[in-house]
């Protein structure tokens, strides 16, 4: 495919992700030879405490808008099929726990073998360690025993101080270390120590301050403790962290007088740095530093003094610092102060200045994954991966793919970090090599939108596009701390809306004028149009009969919305009757519904709390925080507005996940009903069919039968569950096996299950319904229309103690399952409705103010 045709295929793609034009000759170039060069400019760096990974230019300087890189996807799923392929397709689980930094390090580590042909016991590293010292005639000066079966007892059988009295580094990281008394026993005879780790062994966990100086004491030449630097720091420790020293090159040579005068990028971040010791960080010793990371330190030093240190080093650049933090609260004084600097924290110092940011995202502490011991992967990497997830929706010509794939960049562009000031843009693209969508590949694009020098992170912005009017900082809240008091306001403020519902001044009209019988004096039948079988089919009343020409007809019963547009094709008269109110969606779209029940009543019981998430996510992430502070369930179901069959509707309780649905549309976010009532161990819900003649005054009718919906597998909230359709959800009629039941099959066996009276719930459903349908009349007059009649689909769930709980409310235009309906015998209210007899019910009820086979509400 030539360059111009590859403009024309993928002239929308490419529009979509804003690539530069500048960009599509270097991209077709890539595409077509398959150029994966990011590793000739970018370098993946672990950064706080190996719980994460960042992306550094190693490159000189990337301009703008200079170069496209491939990222390729290393994983692409659909949401109810993550769990099944991190479980089925080998190597994935592994890859992804690396890639998300939620491996134990023995296991990144090959397995966990050691450099002994395999083995990983300690004799083994000590007898790989005395042959590869002996190889290069030197002694041994590092031993690692990380995640070793190393007990006190072991530790001191190996005898450190006297076979290995030249150590200089040792690793006891994640091993079985218990006792101070043994750790110092077998230390105390290293008098060339200068690195020691025994983070995460069961004696670091419990070590208070005075036992940790007591190690340092003993180890007079100690610098660098776990992660932290001592007061002891010299250049040893700088250059360990410039990557100069370590187990390969333990110490410095002799005839080297500045062993850091080589050193252009330091990395100094969360070393518990008390203070820049003029001593060593000089441009004497470091006359060539350009990239500077001092973020995560206290450094006790005055900030005057602070700046002298910096303003030393002529060919600094870039500065990663705290802000507010030891060089003060304003990124703008700090530039002004050292004014060498290209860039501070990523962001352009020329910009910076520009726009005045006083204040970067620097204070956000990043969500970092955990995971318990023994944890499978699979489960670390199912909460981990909503840190890194990205999503598209795939669409031919005639519609877009109603379920949104995700998908996890490679290691490369997962390392990609946030920034508000971001130097690198990211988007998905879909390669089509022959112009088919069968072919296509899919990759993300990267490039420079920014100049950046070697040694600054390369960053993009998790929202692009997306300012505080779409709740930028609620939702940056998937990925960073933010202050939770800004949360715990809106939720107050959510609460306080709802502690004055319209329902406590206003009361629904029940008094005036209702509908009456609309057949004529003189006794025509009413001419109907419709496009829906059951009516077509069962429609047989002498009092109607059926015509295939819209704008004759008395009423229009259709399936279609009947829009401006329709009213315009179909030559709709004003006169006619048709089966739907003005602004119903205040009921059958589920946002809409919630806002409609809660200006009208507040906070009723049998509505879960509701937040719609294009408005209120900063609400209901206050709402989770307190229920989390509380201790309270914390289960949460997350719904699109308008899609139905529980089409992209996902159960969770991981904050970060809540928060990212919301990029695959607009959704609600609804406490989930745990406990619910079950049947047989099975969760259940109750679809009732309700007939609306007038909002004001309401006339409502609520038919006898009602269908009972089970899920397939038995109730959990087990979390390996909570992906699982067929535990949580009812709706099994697409491509499932149905389990449902009649009601008069299903009310008997209720009742003796759980030793109740069915009669007693459905009043308590009868109540809640009527509530349901006042509401418009209280908050939404306009849905009112003395030409509109309608039938709906209401589905609620039965709580643990038995009470109804709203669902949604569904259009439905449509009952076929009630045409083919064989009642025997009803429980509760009312007489028997057969069969095909339903249809004639409906309209007899709607059209001729009959209630024969209906409870009026």
């Amino acid at each position: 495919m030539d360059l111009e045709k590859f403009e024309v295929v993928h002239g929308v793609l490419l529009a979509s992700a804003g690539l530069p034009r500048s960009l599509f000759r270097q991209l077709h170039s890539k595409l077509t030879n398959e150029i994966y060069d990011g590793g000739n400019c970018f370098e993946i760096e672990p950064c706080e405490d190996n719980r994460q990974r960042r992306l550094v230019l190693t490159c000189d300087r990337l301009d703008r808008e200079s170069q496209v890189f491939l990222v390729d996807h290393a994983w692409s799923f659909r949401l109810t099929e993550a769990r099944k392929q991190l479980e089925t397709v080998n190597g994935l689980a592994e890859r992804m726990a690396t890639l998300m930094c939620v491996v134990d390090q023995l296991e990144e580590e090959d397995g966990g073998e050691s450099e002994a042909e395999g083995q990983t016991d300690a004799e083994a590293v000590v007898e790989s360690a005395k042959r590869k010292a002996q190889e290069a005639s030197t002694k041994v000066k590092w031993l690692e025993f990380d995640s070793l079966d190393v007990t006190d007892d072991k530790l001191l059988s190996l005898s450190l101080s006297t076979n290995f009295p030249d150590l200089v580094g040792l690793s006891l990281w994640g091993t079985k270390v218990e006792s101070l008394d043994a750790l110092l026993e077998a230390v105390r005879g290293l008098p060339s120590l200068r690195a020691l780790w025994i983070n995460q062994t069961p004696l670091d966990d419990k070590l208070g301050s005075a036992a940790k100086d007591s190690i340092i004491k003993a180890l007079p030449k100690l610098e660098l403790y776990n992660r932290h630097f001592t007061r002891s720091c010299s250049k040893w420790g700088l250059g360990f962290c410039a990557g100069i020293y370590g187990p390969e090159n333990p110490v410095e040579c002799s005839d080297r007088s500045h062993p850091l005068e080589e050193v252009t990028d330091l990395d100094l971040s969360d070393r518990a740095l008390l203070e820049l010791d003029p001593e060593v960080f000089s441009p004497l010793e470091i006359p060539d530093l350009i990239s500077l990371n001092i973020k995560g330190n206290p450094l006790n030093q005055s900030s005057a003094s602070l700046f002298n240190s910096l303003r030393a080093f002529k060919s600094l650049e870039s500065l990663q610092v705290d802000i507010p933090g030891p060089l003060g609260n304003s990124a703008v004084e700090i530039a002004k102060a050292v004014p060498n600097l290209r860039s501070i924290n990523g962001v352009e110092v020329n910009l910076l200045l520009k726009k005045g940011m006083e204040i970067l995202d620097s204070d956000l502490k990043p969500r970092l994954p955990t995971w318990s011991p023994g944890e499978p992967l699979v489960d670390r990497v199912l909460r981990a991966m909503w840190n890194y997830v990205m999503t598209y929706r795939l669409a031919d010509e005639e519609k877009l793919d109603e379920t949104p794939v995700w998908y996890v960049m490679d290691e490369l562009g997962s390392a990609l970090r946030h920034s508000d000031v971001f130097n690198f843009r990211v988007a998905p693209f879909m390669y089509l090599p022959d112009g088919t969508l069968d072919s296509a590949i899919s990759y993300s694009l990267l490039w420079p939108v920014q100049d950046v020098v070697r040694g600054e992170e390369c960053t993009r912005d998790y929202l692009y596009g997306i300012g505080e009017d779409k709740q930028r900082s609620a939702r940056l809240t998937a990925w960073f701390h933010t202050p939770t008091t800004f949360f715990a306001e809106a939720y107050s403020n959510f609460q306080k809306r709802l502690a004055s519902p319209v329902s406590t001044v206003k009361k629904a009209s029940t008094e005036g004028t209702g509908t009456t019988s609309i057949v004529s004096s003189d006794g025509r039948p009413l001419s109907v149009y419709s496009d829906i079988p059951f009516v077509q089919d069962f429609l047989r009343r002498p009092e109607f009969v059926l015509t295939e020409k819209p704008n004759e007809a008395d009423i229009l019963w259709t399936s279609v919305q009947i829009d401006e547009e329709f009213v315009k094709a179909a030559g709709i008269r004003s006169d006619q009757y048709v089966n739907q109110f003005p602004f119903e969606s205040c009921l059958v779209m589920k946002h809409h519904l919630a806002e409609t029940m809660q200006q009208a009543y507040g906070t009723p019981p049998w509505l879960q709390p509701t937040y719609d998430m294009e408005r209120d996510l900063a609400a209901l992430i206050g709402d989770y925080l307190h229920r989390e502070r509380s201790k309270q369930n914390n289960l949460w179901i997350v719904k699109p507005w308008n899609m139905a069959r529980t089409i992209d509707t996902t159960v969770t309780s991981n904050l970060t996940q809540l928060i990212r649905l919301v990029e695959t549309g607009p959704k609600i976010g609804q406490k989930y009903i745990d406990p619910p009532a079950t049947f047989q161990g099975r969760k259940f819900d109750l679809r009732y069919i309700v007939l609306l003649r007038s909002v004001e005054p309401l006339e409502v009718f609520l038919c006898d039968v009602f269908w009972a919906r089970f899920s397939n597998n038995k109730y959990t909230t087990e979390e390996s569950s909570l992906s699982e359709y067929e535990t949580h959800f009812t709706v099994m009629n697409y491509g499932r096996q149905m389990n449902h039941m009649n009601t008069h099959d299903f009310v008997p066996d209720f009742e003796r299950e759980h030793n109740v009276r069915w009669k007693d719930i459905h009043d308590r459903v009868k109540f809640t319904l009527r509530k349901v349908f006042e509401a418009p009349g209280l908050v939404h007059p306009e849905m009112h229309s003395g030409r509109a009649r309608a039938m709906y689909g209401v589905d609620l769930m039965l709580d643990g103690n038995l009470e109804p709980k709203l669902l949604e409310v569904t259009y439905c235009p449509d009952c076929a399952r009630a045409c083919k309906y064989d009642v025997k015998k009803v429980v509760g209210d009312g007489s028997v409705m057969l069969g095909k007899d339903f249809v004639n019910s409906v309209f007899g009820c709607l059209f001729l103010n009959e209630e024969t086979n209906m409870q009026k509400l």
